[in-house]
């Protein structure tokens, strides 16, 4: 696992490689496309020729039936059309089926389940996880493949990622395609315009709600319908900060080992949300309020405060109010003095265990994990590229400059992406959202989490 100072220094160069289309809407269609990758002569002898794009003369034709899964949620599908058009356009002898929509993790299923998957899976999205998809043996096991893989560019991709591939038990399954950060939201002009001070800790954030508050505004808002949010930008940077900054803890439990969810650390996370309700902070319109709904409230400044990640303004990018501009940090829990705490996530690409074209499927990985496609990515989704992109731009969005410093700052504590076991990560978000509508107790969260674990550490 990677240093938390050397992730946060990578962490920047995806962030930056946002362009400045992130979150405007319409002018994206414009964006200009990159130059088309430059012919190169055949080298005499290279044993990965064959897996090029069919850019070069001399590499292997692809052809064949090759199939794409991609869910399309806050990013949208325009990077997807886009990529497939260039791959196949560089592939004329290659038949490619693109299946992708906003339902397709949930249409898919059956045919992962029986054994008839599509070769090439994009993992984002409800439905879809790596860690499961990896216990369940549905995906291509990529480890030594990865070791010398190149980009059409003749790069390294290990050598380009921002944040290198989960390991399951040693081995790589799936690789970031997008980096982002887990935080806390609000509007910086309204809160300049109210005289708010803007959050730096637990102690100022349970202050300024105070104010909030009293001003008529509800301080905080969160999907209850998926409380992954709220896992993901209040709990467990919570239990990290909880457990003196070390992260092992998370590394811990995404592995199902039972006493990890016993720490002490994990009690008092839960007890600082168990405070935001008590003090009456957590809008009550969150039971069961999905994203886009909660967003909108927050958008409203209905609530002033609202767990999320960066893609958030992109999602957003049509009913973003003239003159909002979005504040973030990646997390508010640590105490006075104590250090931010970055978690971030990944969503990931994968090649199916059963997949029919293989061949096929590492071209394309090489082609998506190519410097032009990491900047198309940012044009066409508005979102971070895991790929290291120029840390001198300085027209991204306010939020990502924000993220950016401090993913850069040597006092923050990086998290890096990690899956939970499915079982587990439900038992999780369920026992949050009882606990933020006063249904349980935090020593009730644990109990109901620890009897989901000991289950999913015995199928091991």
């Amino acid at each position: 696992m990677m240093s938390k100072t050397r992730l946060a220094a990578l962490g920047i160069a995806a962030l930056l490689t946002v362009a400045p289309l992130a979150g405007c809407g319409s002018s994206k269609e414009e964006a200009k496309q990159p130059e088309p990758p430059k012919k190169e002569e055949p080298a005499a002898t290279n044993k990965d020729e064959g897996n090029k794009s069919g850019t070069d003369s001399g590499a292997k034709k692809l052809t064949g039936n090759f199939e794409i899964q991609y869910f399309v949620g806050g990013y949208g599908d325009k990077w997807w059309k886009k990529v497939i058009a260039d791959f196949q356009a560089a592939n004329p002898d290659l038949k490619i089926k693109e299946s992708g929509g906003p339902k397709i993790n949930d249409q898919m299923k059956p045919r992962w389940v029986g054994g008839n998957p599509p070769d090439f899976v994009y993992i984002d999205g409800p439905n879809l996880n790596d860690r499961q998809m990896v216990e369940d043996g549905q995906l291509e096991d990529l480890t030594d493949w990865l070791k010398d893989a190149k980009n059409i560019d003749g790069d390294k991709i290990t050598d380009i990622l921002a944040q290198p591939p989960q390991q399951f038990d040693g081995k790589v399954y799936d690789i970031p395609l997008v980096l982002n950060s887990w935080g806390i939201f609000w509007d910086k002009a309204f809160f300049q315009e109210k005289g708010w001070e803007e959050p730096k800790d637990w102690q100022s954030f349970l202050a300024v709600s105070d104010k909030i508050k009293a001003a008529g505004v509800t301080p905080f808002i969160h999907t209850g319908k998926y409380p992954y949010y709220i896992n993901g930008s209040v709990l467990y940077p919570a239990i990290v900060s909880a457990n003196n900054n070390d992260i092992s803890i998370l590394q811990d439990m995404a592995a199902s080992k039972v006493e990890a969810f016993q720490k002490p650390a994990v009690l008092t996370a839960l007890k600082k949300i168990v405070e935001l309700r008590d003090k009456g902070f957590i809008d009550k319109a969150s039971i069961q309020i999905n994203h886009t709904d909660s967003q909108m409230l927050f958008l409203q400044h209905k609530d002033a405060f609202i767990p999320n990640g960066l893609w958030l303004p992109n999602e957003m990018a049509k009913d973003v109010p003239g003159g909002f501009s979005f504040g973030f940090i990646p997390s508010v829990t640590q105490d006075a003095g104590g250090k931010v705490v970055a978690n971030t996530s990944t969503a990931n690409v994968a090649i199916a265990k059963n997949a029919k074209n293989k061949e096929a499927a590492k071209a394309f990985l090489e082609f998506v994990f190519s410097k032009a496609q990491a900047s198309q990515w940012a044009e066409l989704s508005g979102a971070p590229s895991n790929i290291k992109g120029d840390i001198s731009a300085s027209n991204a969005p306010s939020h990502v400059k924000d993220a950016a410093k401090y993913l850069t700052d040597s006092n923050t504590v990086v998290v890096p992406a990690i899956t939970f076991n499915a079982d587990v990560d439900k038992a999780m978000q369920d026992a949050t959202d009882a606990l933020t509508i006063n249904k349980i107790t935090p020593e009730q969260w644990v109990e109901r989490v620890v009897e989901v674990a000991k289950k999913a550490s015995a199928k091991k």
